[in-house]
């Protein structure tokens, strides 16, 4: 089996990870654990697993002027990002978490048109107008509650937060990935993360009864710090070193497929026509703004 073969393997089962994180995670919550706790056993979890892989890496020091722009990474990557989609999941569903959360490339490219001048072509207005259209409906028109999703419209509207949070961290940190080796940025983010969330998290950290949690929720738990934190972005890392970005660029229409289509199958959720016509929009928006062309070539 080639390199090629094996990153693409990579990133497959990174998308496989991240879309079936959408319903294990959306279990554990609230019953075993709130989604706040949940936050804080996340990066807590993925940072010892970063500093003890980091020990294989190079001793870097942080530089004095990277230093704020290190705390606004961890800022809107692993707290405002982490936060609202965790508590937007514990409110809605997982295919909506699945499908708003492919608006994150839009969002990009409007932040690098606003800050380094990227070309806004019209395909890319209309893409930017159909994937907002899209997240739009299922804020608008969703439904308003259903079993274990109390607050479907707010929890869709904290997943656009979410959405946008992790939009804004991808172009803060782009500068700091040509400067940093991934280890040394990985614990060090996660490490700052700890800190700013522990005082919003650490209440519903401490309400968990960690001695009385059944298998379920031990493994969901451990999907959720060791697969989907910790082992995707080490997949993504192998996959970025053997493909070009946009090969792997393309694998973000797996994941709220694959997310779907495990909800359906575990009745976590259901699809409807809404969220038919409100996913085909969302990811039909993400193709023309990510499409490669002439004019933006």
């Amino acid at each position: 089996m080639n390199n090629r073969t094996l990153a693409l393997l990579a990133a497959f089962g990174a998308s496989i990870i991240y879309g079936i994180n959408h319903t294990v995670a959306k279990d554990l919550m609230p019953v075993y654990i709130k989604p706040f706790g949940l936050i804080l056993l996340r990066v807590l979890g993925a940072s010892v697993l970063f500093w003890i892989i980091g020990l294989s890496g190079p001793k870097e020091k942080i530089e004095r002027k990277d230093m704020l722009r290190f705390v606004a990474c961890a800022l809107f990557g692993m707290v405002i990002n982490m936060l609202m989609f965790f508590k937007g999941l514990s409110l809605s569903t997982p295919i909506n978490s699945s499908v708003i959360a492919t608006l994150s490339p839009i969002i990009v490219f409007i932040l690098s048109a606003m800050f380094i001048n990227e070309r806004i072509t019209l395909i890319r207005s209309l893409g930017i107008a159909l994937g907002f259209a899209g997240a739009l409906t299922l804020v608008l028109y969703g439904e308003e509650r259903q079993f274990n999703a109390p607050n479907i419209p707010l929890g869709n509207i904290l997943f656009m937060i979410n959405a946008t949070s992790y939009a804004i961290y991808l172009v803060l940190v782009k500068p700091l990935t040509a400067k940093y080796h991934t280890f040394t940025l990985m614990k060090w983010l996660f490490l700052i993360g700890v800190f700013i969330n522990l005082p919003v998290t650490l209440g519903e950290f401490l309400e968990v009864e960690w001695t009385a949690l059944p298998f379920e929720a031990i493994w969901r738990m451990a999907f959720v710090v060791i697969g989907t934190t910790f082992m995707t972005y080490l997949l993504n890392i192998y996959a970025l070193r053997m493909l070009k970005a946009s090969t792997i660029g393309a694998f973000i229409y797996l994941q709220p497929l694959i997310g779907i289509i495990y909800a359906m199958l575990t009745g976590a959720d259901k699809l409807d026509l809404l969220k038919i016509l409100a996913g085909s929009m969302v990811f039909l928006g993400v193709y023309l703004v990510t499409k490669k062309t002439p004019e933006s070539a």
